[in-house]
């Protein structure tokens, strides 16, 4: 009996099983509906707010000379005067005296070719001519001694003191040195001639800068053969590439269509893309009398009106035309931003500066209008993002979401 007892006293499983899901589910149910009551009170109290959709700009740096530029265009610049520089005649390079970037006046010597043979040629005609120079002194020696025989033959001969015979022969004498002097004065002019060509050969190899330059490129260096052409195996047609930094221009394309805008003398701004930061103040020098009709553009040179150093040929650069020249309190940059994102608050111009995903207000200080920005002398530097157009439910340290336009 007492086995049938305990054999009977079992724990329906599936019966716990249940009751352990129900109170799991209800618990969960309670959470939920807890977590949703706090978000509601959240969301009433302005604790939870959705992020607002804004767009945003950055506060930029602007040159007054944008409101009232009438044209813009890209180019290069360029040196109107340079030069490669070689010899006329073919040697081995001796000795190089520049390298890039070295500055050289007009007539200085920057490299010499191998010289031996055209120095020995010049020191020969330079004797030739000495030999010649005294042979003259002889010969013009001769022509005075036999001018006073003939003076002495015409008036001994006259007095009947001596033949005729006497007297040509004097005569003959006279005559033969008088040639040998017309002989001796060009044996001389022949010896400064062959000088004079011996010095031009002696000058070949050497290689002179053509105007005040700087060097740009070296192409050749000591040991290399100089040739004109270039022709010869290993052999250099240029040593150095120079140009006159003062003769810098931007060659900028214009389009036809726009052509009417520029004239000569017509004030610019330019702009290098080495130095970003700068303008340089500028003029229309030429407008080149042809049309690239590849590219429907016309050629147009602008020159710079201040020097710099910094500006180098080959510099990618651009041009803004202008109505006008630019007033000195004009040419230097200022802070702006977009006149779409200042608004008023409480009497204020404010904007809402965008930091890690929030808009914070905040306030400024204007100056002057600049087209459509507005300058801003505090409140704000470049770079900073603002809000575009804040709506007016836009508060300060609101979640925004930026949207691209």
């Amino acid at each position: 009996m007492e086995s049938e007892d305990l054999s009977s006293l079992r724990i329906e499983k599936s019966i716990v099983v249940s009751r352990g899901r129900r109170k799991r589910r209800l618990f969960w149910v309670v959470t939920a509906l807890v977590v949703v009551l706090l978000a509601g009170l959240a969301f009433r109290a302005g604790v939870i707010v959705p992020a607002a959709s804004v767009e945003v700009a950055s506060v930029t740096q602007v040159y007054p000379s944008q409101t009232f530029t009438l044209l813009n265009a890209s180019g290069y610049v360029v040196a109107q005067r340079k030069s490669e520089l070689a010899s006329k005649v073919t040697g081995r390079l001796v000795w190089l005296g520049v390298e890039e970037g070295s500055k050289v006046r007009a007539g200085e010597v920057i490299a010499r070719l191998e010289a031996d043979d055209v120095t020995a040629t010049r020191a020969q005609a330079r004797a030739n001519l000495s030999t010649a120079q005294w042979n003259l002194d002889q010969a013009k020696a001769e022509l005075s001694d036999a001018t006073l025989g003939i003076q002495r033959a015409r008036e001994l001969i006259r007095k009947g003191y001596i033949a005729q015979a006497d007297h040509d022969t004097a005569l003959a004498r006279y005559e033969k040195a008088e040639a040998a002097v017309r002989a001796g004065e060009a044996m001389v002019e022949s010896g400064k001639a062959a000088l004079r060509a011996a010095d031009v050969a002696v000058e070949y190899t050497l290689i002179r800068a053509p105007f005040n330059a700087v060097i740009l490129t070296k192409n050749a260096d000591v040991g290399d053969i100089v040739t004109p052409l270039g022709a010869a195996a290993n052999a250099k047609a240029s040593v150095v590439s120079v140009a006159d930094m003062g003769s810098l221009k931007v060659e900028a394309d214009v389009s036809e269509s726009n052509l009417e805008e520029v004239r000569v003398g017509q004030p610019c701004e330019i702009q290098l893309d080495a130095l970003p930061g700068e303008r340089f103040r500028g003029k229309v020098h030429m407008i080149v009398p042809t049309a690239d009709r590849t590219k429907a553009t016309v050629l147009v040179k602008v020159g710079f009106i201040d020097d710099d150093p910094r500006i180098l040929p080959e510099m990618s650069a651009k041009v803004a035309f202008l109505s006008r020249p630019p007033e000195a309190s004009e040419e230097k940059a200022r802070i702006a931003v977009s006149a779409s994102a200042v608004v008023v608050r409480a009497g204020r111009s404010v904007v809402f500066v965008v930091r890690e995903e929030k808009a914070y207000l905040t306030p400024v200080v204007l100056g002057e209008r600049l087209g459509d920005m507005e300058e801003v002398a505090s409140g704000v530097k470049a770079g900073d993002r603002v809000v575009m157009n804040p709506p007016p439910s836009l508060k300060d340290g609101a979640r925004v979401a930026i949207t691209q336009k």
